[in-house]
């Protein structure tokens, strides 16, 4: 399983700032043709996007499309979806329908691609008060066969700024008030059998230490990585949500105790004073697959 701890944000309608992000080291870009272009230029950048995520590169390529309820998302789908890139981000998403629907034609633009079906990603963005209060429902989409055949939604997205505003809130520099979205979006997740979510985008780019704080309360609470908006952003994330090496050296004493005690008939043991079981073990056992990029 390859780790998503920074997705960095590019507007499609910068070819330098493109090239540019593709080295900074974020796990992987995404090519924007949402809220960082102009509605004049959207159409226009359809090509220019799909053209960049069809040229080798170091880190996986997503775009960014306008959501379902625009004009615009179809034409985004029909000129990016192809060879070369990773997958789809598709915002402002609050329903299962909204994800079966663009399943159906991903589905189709990839066999029109060569592609073999279901092989893109698909990462929705929870980010209004009707997608929050929704998403249980929502993510119960896996439980509905797909028009793929495959679940193509492996982690969704939270966006705070839309959320914020769709609420009305001003959120404090600790983000409290957003507390119970984020928890809410974790725990479908979870229930769901996805991976942890991405968390939002940091918005004081100044605000350095602040930043630092968010990624630390955010990984606490289950978010597995975050969207990223400036490239100073991207190596506070790549360590804050990466297991560090004492994490590591933990999980690798669990796992090895475990099965020495597993092998003698016992399931439940002592590691370093904690109690440890199967679901301690599998938990330790993911963070090392994800630190090898298995999975």
């Amino acid at each position: 399983m390859p780790l998503y701890r920074t997705l960095l944000f590019a507007p499609g309608n910068h070819p330098r700032r493109i090239e540019k992000a593709f080295t900074l080291g974020a796990d992987a870009v995404i090519l924007d043709l949402e809220d960082s272009v102009p509605p004049a230029e959207k159409a226009a950048t359809r090509a220019p996007v799909a053209q960049a995520l069809a040229q080798p590169r170091a880190c996986r390529g997503y775009v960014r499309v306008n959501a379902m309820g625009t004009p615009h998302c179809y034409g985004d789908l029909v000129a990016t979806v192809g060879k070369g890139v990773d997958g789809v981000v598709l915002p402002k998403v609050e329903s299962a329908a909204d994800l079966h629907a663009i399943d159906w034609l991903m589905a189709n633009l990839e066999r029109e691609s060569g592609l073999q079906v279901g092989a893109l990603d698909l990462i929705p963005i929870i980010e209004t008060a009707w997608g929050v209060s929704r998403i249980e429902r929502t993510l119960q989409a896996r439980t509905l066969k797909p028009y793929s055949g495959v679940w193509r939604v492996s982690r969704v997205a939270f966006g705070a700024a839309d959320f914020s505003h769709d609420m009305g809130i001003a959120p404090s520099p600790d983000e409290a008030e957003l507390e119970h979205a984020r928890a809410r979006v974790v725990l479908a997740s979870r229930a769901a059998g996805l991976d942890g979510p991405l968390d939002s985008p940091w918005f004081q780019l100044k605000d350095a230490e602040g930043y630092r704080r968010a990624i630390e309360r955010s990984r606490r609470a289950g978010f597995q990585g975050r969207l990223c908006i400036h490239p100073d952003q991207i190596a506070p994330a790549n360590e804050g949500y990466a297991p560090t090496a004492a994490e590591v050296a933990a999980a690798e004493r669990i796992v090895a105790a475990f099965r020495v005690a597993e092998a003698g008939g016992a399931a439940a043991i002592q590691v370093d004073g904690q109690m440890v079981d199967y679901p301690i073990v599998q938990r330790a056992e993911r963070l090392l697959k994800a630190v090898k990029g298995e999975g």
